[in-house]
């Protein structure tokens, strides 16, 4: 339901509020490179400094500007069960195809409470739902058992994005879950290790940037030309990297900011890119034929 590429939007940002021009503008470009689909108000999306009312408008607006062009699969997770629920909500009434839930984070639930926390938001929609586990940034992990016993509880849970940067973990899930299940890798560096062995695509940050090459390398390797994938992945490697050279998503933003898409606007706790970060984040742009 939901492979291939989809590109974990930014929200830009212009004099503190949002920016709608330039939100349209990046997801246009997204359909013109060719992605499968849109990821709003994720963590690229900085949705921990959005509120409530800005979190809905950026996915209405999402749906409004993808023109079903392109499936948007919302990000309305949360550490709050009953808030993780109402975004949900929103979001089906907006005309998002699916919602990205991610674990918990800062409360550090047990395993039952995972389960019964994404139980509960998937009752309350007829969204699909793609789980999120990214260990690094919420503390837990979302075990395999727990995965499998959401998958068979319930039929709207149809996926989850894998981000904790261990292959086995794609090997552990796709022999639970087998292969109607949706794994996405959650890092572009490791978007083919992932595919490898089991992964049906990647959502992105890279292709906020080149979201034709990202499509590009994802398609090639799914339709059996993994010389061709291996090729574009050589290339971008380093960009994939360097766009982790500083908290996701500032070096993302600040190279969409390079490139004329974006103003580079933060909320703090987020700060721009360090000088010395900028420089090398700018040679690596030129050297990979973003930038001239």
């Amino acid at each position: 339901m939901f492979t291939g590429t989809y590109t974990a939007i930014v929200t830009p940002f212009k004099n503190g509020k949002l920016d709608e021009a330039a939100l349209e503008r990046l997801i246009k470009l997204q359909i013109k490179g060719g992605v499968d689909g849109i990821v709003p108000v994720g963590t690229t999306g900085e949705s921990p400094t959005l509120d409530m009312e800005e979190h809905i408008r950026v996915i209405e607006l999402a749906v409004n500007f993808a023109a079903g062009k392109v499936k948007v699969l919302a990000g309305t997770g949360g550490n709050s069960t009953s808030e993780a629920m109402l975004l949900t909500k929103a979001a089906e009434e907006a005309g998002a195809d699916g919602s990205l839930q991610v674990a918990p984070y800062y409360n550090k639930p047990t395993q039952e409470g995972l389960f019964q926390h994404f139980h509960a938001i998937a009752r309350a929609t007829r969204l699909p739902i793609i789980l999120y586990s990214i260990p690094s940034r919420c503390g837990i992990e979302i075990a395999v058992d727990t995965v499998d016993r959401l998958a068979h509880d319930s039929v709207n849970i149809v996926g989850i994005k894998e981000a904790g940067g261990n292959a086995d973990r794609v090997s552990q899930l796709r022999a639970v879950l087998g292969p109607k299940f949706t794994i996405l890798s959650g890092d572009d560096s490791l978007t083919l290790p992932f595919m490898a062995v089991g992964a049906d695509g990647v959502i992105s940050v890279a292709s906020n940037v080149i979201p034709k090459e990202v499509s590009h390398m994802v398609r090639a390797f799914a339709m059996g030309k993994p010389a061709i994938a291996l090729k574009l992945h050589a290339k971008f490697y380093p960009l994939f990297k360097d766009l982790f050279i500083e908290t996701n998503p500032v070096p993302v933003k600040a190279a969409l900011a390079m490139m004329g898409v974006v103003e580079e606007g933060y909320r703090l706790p987020l700060v721009p890119l360090a000088s010395k970060n900028r420089e090398m984040l700018r040679k690596t742009l030129k050297s990979c034929g973003v930038l001239k």
